[in-house]
């Protein structure tokens, strides 16, 4: 296959807002902050035609050690891309779908540099943390939450699908939790943004900025790899935190993450309802089965069909394809009618109103609708800035352990609940979460034999 020419850096255009990014220096350190607060650090076209020349800039700058991303205010890291201004563009017919799409060309671009950085990168998503917030922080190895953060993928909820990267994120998720959350859009507040993986570390926000100080002041070996720079940082953050709220619960977890499981584990969204319906009637989770069954039917059923594909073919996908394809699905849905309906009505009208979906039930949208979203093959391919490709994140060990981490240690045989979970400790030095990860994996996997060892049930 013939390597493609790298695109041209993009540039300031005429009209971009002088200070809706705001770029530091602290020693070895580079800060990028969002600044629209008002806007809650919403990404636009000005922003990512700011970011990705400085991260280029960097990433050539022997200088620069240290990258970190961070929202203005004390509300949002970023609550996602101005989707208010991609529908009022698609208003304005075929020149206007033109300009959106080529919004997300840009946004993708940034997504998949940050994704594939040659250097330290860390994501404060301190505060509320949604869709295009998820792209700029989710990719990265280094991925602080706080006591503020709110993540979640909403789209579903205003005729569009899970982007920036979704596709290769929420899938490699444990259990049937991507799927879950991208279909229905619950938020993971704090903590349990951690425990779910999508942040790497947890500490309280008031410490941020001793911590971006902290930072600064390390001195990295010019031979140092990748791998050795990420270790010090990891460590480094260690040392803020301050444990762990223990007046928030784990949400992803017990019966409700069983239930998750045995509900969202299906290929086709008429399956899931009927395993909710179930549930419902017959389940340990009926308040949530019913609640959830309300969720869903409230979202765009185009939405939850391309979705729910996404998120059993996506798992195959490499970095690069991921954004390649999303640009693909992205530019169908900016000429359908559900996303500027869904953003019309949910964003813009005041107070929102209830979306008109078209087709408006599941049965109205045939296999073939769903699959047009994805034959890609022939379009213009999205060229992306990053030059690495992956399909599997290479620092995901610096998250608390996985599920299928603990399965192997279990599987092997011969050891009790303290033994695994002292072993764990010992491997992440000591990481805050650790225990309380691995005692709910232990709890909801296993049943202990008559001598004491832990066996790991098969279903």
């Amino acid at each position: 296959m013939a390597t493609r020419t790298p695109p041209p850096i993009p540039k300031e255009e005429p009209g971009d807002e002088p200070d809706d990014v705001l770029f530091n220096t602290l020693y070895g350190v580079r800060t990028i902050e969002l600044n629209r607060p008002k806007k809650l650090n919403s990404l636009n076209g000005s922003m990512a035609r700011k970011i990705i020349p400085r991260l280029k800039e960097w990433e050539k700058s022997d200088l620069a050690s240290v990258i970190i991303m961070a929202g203005a205010g004390n509300k949002a890291f970023c609550a996602g891309g101005d989707v208010a201004a991609l529908a009022q563009y698609n208003n304005e017919g075929p020149e206007g779908q033109a300009r959106s799409i080529a919004y997300f060309g840009l946004e993708y671009q940034l997504d998949h540099l940050i994704a594939t950085y040659s250097k330290p990168y860390i994501a404060y998503m301190d505060g509320i943390t949604m869709g295009g917030g998820v792209g700029l922080s989710v990719h990265a190895p280094l991925r602080v939450a706080t006591e503020r953060t709110v993540f979640s993928m909403p789209e579903t909820t205003i005729g569009f699908f899970p982007d920036v990267g979704a596709s290769f994120f929420l899938p490699r998720m444990e259990g049937e939790i991507g799927t879950y959350l991208a279909l229905t859009s619950e938020r993971l507040n704090g903590v349990n943004a951690f425990y779910a993986g999508i942040a790497t570390h947890y500490i309280d926000s008031s410490s941020l900025g001793a911590l971006t100080g902290r930072l600064s002041e390390l001195v990295f070996k010019d031979y140092a790899s990748m791998a050795e720079r990420l270790t010090l940082i990891n460590d480094t953050i260690e040392e803020f935190g301050t444990g762990l709220p223990h007046d928030v619960p784990m949400l992803l977890a017990g019966e409700l993450r069983n239930a998750i499981d045995r509900c969202f584990q299906y290929d086709q969204i008429e399956e899931i309802v009927g395993a909710l319906d179930h549930e419902r009637r017959n389940g340990p989770m009926q308040e949530w089965a019913d609640k959830t069954l309300t969720t869903l039917s409230e979202r765009s059923p185009t939405s939850l069909k391309v979705t729910l594909k996404q998120m059993r073919i996506g798992r195959k996908w490499s970095i690069s394809e991921t954004f390649a394809r999303e640009h693909y699905i992205a530019s169908c849905f900016m000429t359908h009618p559900d996303f500027v309906n869904g953003v019309s009505a949910r964003l813009i009208q005041k107070p929102p109103v209830s979306p008109v979906w078209n087709p408006p039930q599941l049965s109205g949208v045939s296999q073939d609708n769903v699959d047009s979203f994805f034959r890609s093959e022939g379009s213009h391919r999205l060229n992306l800035l990053g030059g690495k490709n992956y399909t599997e994140y290479p620092f995901g060990h610096l998250a608390l352990p996985r599920e299928s981490d603990v399965a192997k240690i279990v599987r092997d045989g011969g050891m009790s609940s303290a033994e695994v979970v002292n072993g764990f400790l010992r491997q992440k030095n000591g990481k805050v979460g650790v225990r309380e990860k691995v005692e709910e994996i232990l709890k909801r996997k296993c049943h202990t034999d008559e001598n004491g060892k832990l066996v790991w049930r098969s279903s």
